[in-house]
C-alpha cells in the first residue's frame, strides 16, 4: 500500500513539472517556387479567436532551395496553429487583390486550405506536447 502511495505521489509530481515544461516547434516549409523573394512570413496562433488576426509569436525565414524553416522555443504545451506567406516580391508584405484574397502563396498547419474565405482554425489547429516539427506545403 505504502509503494502505491508513493507511486500515485511520484505521477502527480510528474505531471505538475509537464505543465510547467516548455516546448519547441520547428516548422519545415516545402514546395516555395523560386522567385525574387527570399523569406517566408510565419505566424503562431494560441486560440480560434486570434486566429489570422493577431500572432501570439512571429518569425521570418530564409528560403533556399524551395524550403524554409521557422522555430519557436519557450512554448507551453497546448493547441497552435501557424499561418505563412511566401513574399515572392520582396516587399516587406502580403500583396491582395481588392477583395482581400492573397496574391502570394500562403500556408497553413495541417495544409489547411481556404474554402470560401480564409482556412478555418479547427482545420489549422494541432497540439503541441513536446518537441515537435511539423512541415506545411506551399
Amino acid at each position: 500500500m505504502r509503494t502505491f502511495i508513493i507511486i500515485i505521489i511520484a505521477t502527480i509530481s510528474l505531471a505538475g513539472n509537464a505543465q510547467g515544461a516548455t516546448n519547441s516547434l520547428t516548422i519545415e516549409f516545402v514546395g516555395i517556387k523560386k522567385a525574387k523573394g527570399t523569406k517566408v512570413y510565419v505566424a503562431l496562433y494560441q486560440n480560434e479567436e486570434s486566429f489570422l488576426k493577431k500572432a501570439l509569436k512571429g518569425t521570418i525565414s530564409e528560403v533556399k532551395d524551395g524550403k524554409a524553416t521557422s522555430v519557436f522555443m519557450d512554448l507551453k504545451p497546448g493547441v497552435y496553429a501557424v499561418s505563412a506567406f511566401y513574399d515572392k516580391n520582396a516587399n516587406g508584405k502580403m500583396d491582395t487583390n481588392f477583395l482581400g484574397i492573397p496574391k502570394e502563396p500562403t500556408a497553413m498547419s495541417n495544409n489547411a486550405k481556404a474554402r470560401f474565405g480564409p482556412p478555418k482554425y479547427k482545420d489549422a489547429k494541432f497540439e503541441l506536447r513536446t518537441d515537435t516539427t511539423i512541415q506545411i506545403n506551399f
